[in-house]
């Protein structure tokens, strides 16, 4: 395992921010075998969008045994899952590990306080609109204390079977739960050696793939039908892609709903490349791409062409076939104690692995590990939700964040929850005019808006009203609070004017306001669908009255 993955983090315990219910609503409840959709290929690739680790928390263990905290991260609270996705998040990954919490044979029965921490943080994401991989992480490494998922274990009968029971628990707790739930069969499962596979050990990882999709499948429910995620040696790309011994399962109890010509296995890979840029503990290479400096700190490999030649290696082998591909991590640590330039080479890094992971149907998520400053991943600080690496996250949004608003055209905003649009009260053109939701059979210039850009990952949303270039959607007198007033107000060029907009799975956007530091967002006051219903903002919670369709005006 890379030191990345082992750092214990030293950090000082800030007060964290509480936050209240709002309005009242109820968060939304866990999905249902009654409520499953069928994602096919571009499907789940475009549901899952850019991608989020929750790394070094339920992985982590000290002395085989697994534990959130042990690493040096708080708790997870429920949060930090909602500020990773009011920076445009659409899918997180959730590193688990078992160890010590598994019991003898024959049962192997894995502790139920652990299983039900990790169902509670499953369903944190899900009740946030996240897609959600949950894996089996660190029982496959030589070097954890416990480890015994080895593909170069000696008694490999006894391995599949303690597998397979584990699977099966964990599948079966989970089996109804809607597509939002992804299973990934293990992590970076290899030797521990870093050159070319031994095909006995590959072989044996096949075995296993193949014993978690049937173990998985013939639990029922929803299972026989959910998205299935593995991973070759190592989660290498070359090694998973080229000739070495990879072999896709064969998947022959899925469900008879899934049209014969569709998948619903991925492959799983990991992109750290150049690895001496990605290496936290080398203070020599710092600099990446076209904003680096200085040649002496940039890697002899791994540039931008190496990026187009890796990813569409993968394009080439499975997603040209049907299988999408997610980079399951990636990412490079901060040195920019060492270097000031490394933030920016760090957000071109990210910009250009989502830049191919877009354009050959991947999916990728960025390895977090709740490391903030000096060596570490982390874009969020877990102790008070606060961004930490707001570049980066831009950067990564520039690919998958807000990709079908256009500045020259003009939208109509509906509400999910009342099919109502968003009006200003009179059609009155000047400052303090109240905004609610009105039925509308057309577009007129007070249910009218356009958005335009302020070039840091936030839109001015202005109104048609008057000359359509004056009076902008606006949070009375710049208020965080819950319950403050919606109107139109001529442009300040103030916080109260800015939003940022999160595509949700559904096609709707939450509309984040940024005078609430991105908690609250734009709804209708009480969830009410009448006309004339006031329009406010409140902390997100989810629910419907905080959606709203963006139709254009043709």
């Amino acid at each position: 395992m890379r030191i990345k993955k082992f750092m214990a983090v030293l950090m000082a315990a800030a007060l964290a921010l509480g936050v209240s219910g709002a309005g009242g609503i109820a968060p939304a409840k866990k999905a249902s075998a009654a409520t499953f959709q069928h994602l096919n290929q571009q499907g789940i690739v475009d549901a899952m969008g850019a991608g989020w680790n929750l790394g070094n928390q339920l992985e982590s263990a000290i002395g085989g045994t697994p534990n959130e905290t042990n690493w040096g991260n708080p708790v997870i609270t429920e949060n930090l899952i909602k500020a990773v996705r009011n920076q445009g998040f659409k899918s997180i990954r959730v590193p688990v590990s078992y160890l010590s919490k598994i019991g003898s044979a024959p049962g192997y029965t894995i502790d139920s306080s652990w299983l039900d921490r990790v169902q509670q943080v499953i369903d944190m994401c899900i009740n946030n609109g996240f897609y959600v991989i949950l894996n089996m992480h660190g029982d496959g490494y030589n070097t954890v204390e416990g480890g015994w998922l080895l593909c170069n274990g000696q008694d490999q009968d006894t391995i599949r079977k303690k597998y397979a029971a584990c699977w099966q628990q964990i599948a079966d707790r989970f089996k109804n739960y809607d597509e939002h739930l992804i299973f990934e069969s293990m992590n970076e499962e290899f030797d521990g050696t870093y050159g070319e596979p031994n095909r006995t050990y590959y072989s044996n990882i096949n075995a296993l793939n193949q014993i978690f999709v049937d173990t998985v499948r013939k639990t029922g429910g929803n299972n026989a039908k959910r998205w299935l995620m593995l991973p070759g040696w190592n989660t290498n790309i070359n090694y998973t892609a080229g000739d070495y011994g990879f072999v896709i399962p064969s998947d022959n109890y899925r469900s008879s709903e899934i049209p014969s010509g569709e998948k619903r296995i991925m492959v799983s890979v990991h992109y750290y490349d150049p690895w001496d840029f990605c290496d936290e503990n080398n203070t020599a290479i710092t600099q990446w791409g076209s904003n680096a400096t200085d040649s002496s700190k940039v890697a002899s490999y791994g540039d931008e062409t190496y990026i187009n030649s890796q990813f569409h290696s993968l394009y080439q082998k499975f997603t040209s076939k049907g299988y999408p591909v997610v980079i399951g991590e990636y990412g490079a640590p901060s040195k920019s104690h060492v270097d000031p330039v490394n933030t920016a080479c760090r957000a071109e890094l990210a910009y250009k692995v989502c830049s191919y992971a877009d354009n050959y149907g991947c999916v990728p998520l960025w390895w977090d590990n709740g490391v903030t400053g000096a060596k570490g991943y982390g874009l969020f600080n877990r102790y008070n939700y606060q961004v930490t690496e707001q570049s980066i996250i831009d950067a990564i949004m520039s690919v998958y964040g807000n990709d079908v608003i256009n500045a020259s055209k003009s939208y109509m905003l509906k509400n999910v929850q009342s099919g109502k649009y968003m009006d200003v009260s009179g059609g009155w053109a000047v400052n303090g005019a109240n905004v609610l939701q009105y039925q509308a059979s057309g577009a007129k210039a007070n249910n009218t808006w356009k958005f335009v850009s302020d070039g840091n990952g936030y839109y001015y949303i202005y109104s048609a009203l008057g000359d359509g270039n004056t009076f902008l959607l606006d949070v009375s007198n710049n208020n965080s609070s819950n319950g403050t007033n919606i109107g139109i107000w001529e442009n300040t060029y103030c916080d109260a004017q800015k939003f940022k907009l999160v595509k949700n799975a559904n096609g709707s956007y939450s509309i984040y306001t940024k005078t609430s530091g991105c908690k609250s967002v734009v709804e209708v006051e009480n969830a009410d669908t009448s006309n004339g219903a006031n329009v406010q903002q409140w902390e997100y919670n989810g629910h419907n009255c905080q959606k709203w369709y963006l139709e254009e005006v043709r």
